[in-house]
């Protein structure tokens, strides 16, 4: 039985990615590794993205980046190249009666007329009431992912009777009903055998294959002793899937490139490029210029010299890229000015900081201070982002990479670290699923002399420590945006980003969930102080101009006074103002969700790290303001 269930591409490449558990209407489904994205001759359906070398390079990436395939709908109702998956938990339950049905998706008999549109109903209640998902899967720290073991759990407090007792999936008469006792657990029974035993979600479960997920037809992997147990989660919690995905821009010279002239045609179709590669010197190179060159529409010569141009290295050219550094590169492409821009190039910085600092000076003391506070003003008008599935983690985040904490020492107890499952399983693929997506942004940095001057005071470099010690314990980690050591600047920089984003929804009405930030923090060597906050859609237009639109000075010197107006009172205040850690890991001081979190899609941090008192300084005096310093020693 076959479902056509829509879904958008950023979900593929987040948290409705490979391995993870989509609800659609009233089915829940898990999403098949990417082994099975394939065509009808078993060849990926995505299509190659192109010109991200440069993108791929710095972040360490050595596979091709593909979008997900786009499904198409056959005049024989058959639909092409959709992206597959099964249902799961194959368990279902009657909510009148509590029976457990085995029902995986090629087994199910949702009604008597076989509509896949209904659901199944129960056989033994008179009303014969639809059957639900059960709301639990068993996890693994190592990626796997299995159906609850409802006989085994439901026997395991009598032993001899689950020695007995004889039952399977598909002739389970194991019900699950609430405890009428407390109202609130869960009560396990078998008809058979009359075994019954409390239903406890927060119990671990030894055994199961750690690594297998449930479209998997064998037990491909083996356990290894003293691997950590399973666990009983509800569909809903947010550790049953952590997506790791991986984001950059596209700059320069890749984001220059002209769309539809015969070197780019050329550069994006692999097909002909090999076919160019293969023909000999002679009668066969002519003829296949001549073909290729009927095909799009020009001369043999114009094939031969964009042929050139691939062998001279185009886009690159040669340009050494090392790993790493992606930051720092994206930071230098947003703060210098490039010559001869259109605006149908990929990556369109409108330097506005010439305008900014030309400013009349404004009537109040903030807004002076604002204008000194801010050394570069730049509207992105257009911008190209590429979002890349890394693979998922379960049960925790931190992955298992070989990092430790600075200061960890061998017997620390160190936050457990999960195992990275890749999107194709076994990592044997050539390719990663990743997405386009086209937008605008804001970005600006502040005065390196006034960072040094607020940043010097001994009250803001002990809580500075303080939050690294905290951060350190956690074992996590964002190899994008290495923050380690934690600097003063990196919590500025990042909670003001907050207080924008926020400030952007209630002047500006953009959803805060659409708002994303980049941070560019360095303090030795080429020292970087920047913010980004942009929206991108995966569409080719973008978005409608509006946000760059506020990049005029006028209009931010507005916006970002009253953004620094937000730091200085919470709601929850002096309760938030004053506390010693609050969010995960108590990683957050003065930062609550009444003043400075964001959705999580907006944050490249995890919402964490954040702290008002960075911003407005504590009551106490021992922490001045930022402003305080925007105008002294100039």
């Amino acid at each position: 039985m076959t479902r056509k269930v829509p879904t958008r591409w950023s979900h593929l490449v987040g948290y409705s990615g490979v391995g993870a558990v989509a609800r659609a209407d009233n089915d829940l489904y898990v999403i098949k590794d990417i082994s099975h994205w394939a065509d009808g001759a078993g060849e990926p359906a995505g299509h190659v993205i192109p010109y991200v070398d440069l993108l791929r390079a710095t972040l360490g990436i050595d596979r091709e980046l593909r979008q997900p395939p786009l499904s198409r709908v056959l005049p024989n109702g058959q639909v092409q190249a959709a992206i597959p998956a099964m249902r799961f938990p194959g368990w279902m339950h009657c909510p009148g009666c509590g029976l457990l049905y085995w029902l995986p998706w090629r087994d199910a008999e949702p009604s008597e007329d076989k509509d896949p549109e209904q659901p199944p109903r129960c056989r033994r209640c008179k009303d014969t009431p639809a059957l639900q998902h059960v709301g639990w899967v068993l996890a693994h720290p190592e990626g796997g992912l299995e159906e609850v073991p409802w006989q085994a759990l439901a026997h395991r407090e009598d032993k001899s009777k689950a020695e007995t007792c004889r039952v399977d999936r598909k002739s389970s008469l194991i019900t699950l009903k609430r405890d009428t006792q407390t109202g609130t657990g869960w009560e396990l029974h078998c008809e058979r055998c009359q075994a019954s035993a409390r239903f406890d979600p927060r119990q671990a479960w030894p055994g199961g294959d750690p690594r297998r997920q449930p479209w998997e037809r064998f037990n491909a992997h083996e356990r290894n002793e003293g691997q950590s147990d399973a666990e009983i989660l509800e569909v809903s919690d947010p550790r049953l899937y952590y997506p790791r995905t991986r984001s950059a821009l596209v700059i320069p010279p890749e984001s220059r490139v002209r769309r539809g002239t015969v070197l780019d045609r050329l550069y994006s179709n692999r097909a002909d490029r090999d076919e160019l590669d293969r023909a000999r010197p002679g009668l066969a190179r002519r003829q296949r210029l001549r073909s290729l060159a009927s095909r799009y529409g020009c001369s043999p010569g114009e094939i031969d010299e964009a042929w050139d141009e691939l062998n001279k290295g185009y886009p690159l050219y040669g340009q050494a890229v090392t790993p790493g550094d992606l930051m720092a590169k994206e930071h230098r492409a947003l703060c210098e000015e490039i010559p001869d821009l259109a605006d149908s190039e990929d990556f369109v910085p409108r330097h506005q900081t010439h305008g900014w600092h030309a400013q009349s000076a404004p009537t109040s003391t903030r807004s002076t201070e604002v204008l000194a506070a801010v050394d570069r003003l730049v509207a992105l008008t257009r911008l190209r982002e590429v979002r890349i599935l890394e693979g998922f983690t379960r049960i925790t985040q931190n992955v298992d990479d070989g990092l430790r904490p600075l200061s960890a020492k061998d017997g620390d107890n160190v936050d457990v670290k999960a195992q990275l499952v890749k999107p194709d399983l076994d990592g044997s693929l050539d390719w990663l699923p990743a997405i386009e997506l086209y937008g605008e942004g804001i970005f600006l940095t502040l005065s390196e002399p006034m960072l040094r001057r607020w940043a010097s005071q001994s009250g803001l470099q002990k809580r500075t420590r303080a939050l690294e010690r905290r951060f350190e314990s956690t074992g996590m980690r964002f190899p994008d945006a290495p923050i380690l050591p934690l600097v003063p600047r990196f919590v500025l920089l990042h909670t003001l980003a907050h207080l924008l984003i926020r400030q952007l929804e209630t002047q500006a009405g953009y959803p805060a969930a659409s708002i994303r930030e980049r941070i560019y923090c360095a303090e030795g060597g080429e020292p970087m102080a920047g913010i980004l906050v942009y929206v991108a859609v995966p569409d080719i237009v973008g978005s409608l101009g509006g946000l760059a639109e506020l990049a005029e000075p006028p209009r931010f010197l507005q916006l970002l006074s009253d953004v620094f107006s937000r730091a200085d009172w919470c709601s929850l205040d002096p309760v938030c103002g004053e506390h010693e850690g609050q969010g995960p890991s108590q990683l957050n001081l003065a930062a609550c969700h009444a003043c400075a979190l964001v959705p999580e899609p907006s944050c490249q941090f995890s919402n964490l790290l954040l702290d008002r008192v960075f911003v407005r300084g504590d009551l106490g005096g021992g922490i001045r303001p930022l402003l305080d310093f925007a105008l002294s020693g100039r």
